[in-house]
C-alpha cells in the first residue's frame, strides 16, 4: 500500500491464485489543483491508469457535490446502463441529465495531470485543496473542507440506522 493508502489493480492482473482481479481504487489522498484547474494523479498510479485506459478518463458530478472520476472503459459501461433507463421515469431522467450531462472526457497529460473544467470545479466547490477518494472502480474528488464536514457528519450519525439487507450480514 504505501504512504497515501491508494491502491490500483489493473483489471488484467491475476492474483497469486490465478483469479483475475477487477480494477480497484481505494484510499484517500490529499491533492492540489493549480490555478488552471489541473490535478496531478498520484505518481505511482499513472502507469497503471495509462495501461488500463490509455490515460482516457471521464469526470462527472455526483449528487453529494463531489466529482466522480472513471477510467473510460468503466464509464462507458455505466453510461450504457444510464441511457437505457426508462425515459418516462422522472428520477431516471434527472440522473441521466446530471451524470451524462456533466460527463467530460479528459486525457491525462505526459505529466500525469488531468484538467478539470470550470463547470465541474464550480459544481463541486473545488478551489485548491482536495481529497481524492478511491471507491472501487472510480475515484471521488472532494473539496477538502466539504469532505471533512461530510465525513464527520456521517461518522456521528445515529448507529441505529436501517441497513440494507446486503450489509446486515457483513462483519467489520
Amino acid at each position: 500500500m504505501g504512504g497515501n493508502g491508494l491502491h490500483f489493480r489493473n483489471s488484467r492482473q491475476k492474483s497469486e491464485t490465478g483469479v483475475v482481479r477487477l480494477s480497484v481504487f481505494r484510499g484517500a489522498t490529499n491533492v492540489t489543483l493549480d490555478a488552471k484547474g489541473r490535478m496531478a494523479m498520484p505518481t505511482r498510479y499513472r502507469e497503471q491508469i495509462a495501461a488500463r485506459c490509455d490515460g482516457q478518463i471521464v469526470v462527472t458530478v455526483d449528487k453529494d457535490y463531489c466529482l466522480l472520476i472513471y477510467p473510460f472503459p468503466d464509464w462507458e459501461e455505466l453510461e450504457r446502463k444510464l441511457v437505457r433507463l426508462p425515459s418516462m421515469n422522472k428520477i431516471a431522467r434527472r440522473i441521466l441529465r446530471i451524470m451524462v450531462g456533466y460527463a467530460t472526457e479528459v486525457d491525462m497529460d505526459t505529466n500525469g495531470r488531468i484538467l478539470l473544467s470550470h463547470e465541474l470545479r464550480d459544481f463541486a466547490g473545488l478551489d485548491k485543496q482536495a481529497i481524492l477518494l478511491g471507491q472501487g472502480n472510480k475515484f471521488e474528488l472532494w473539496d477538502e473542507k466539504r469532505w471533512i464536514e461530510k465525513r464527520d457528519a456521517w461518522l456521528s450519525e445515529d448507529e441505529d440506522m436501517n441497513l440494507p439487507p446486503e450489509l446486515e450480514s457483513l462483519s467489520f
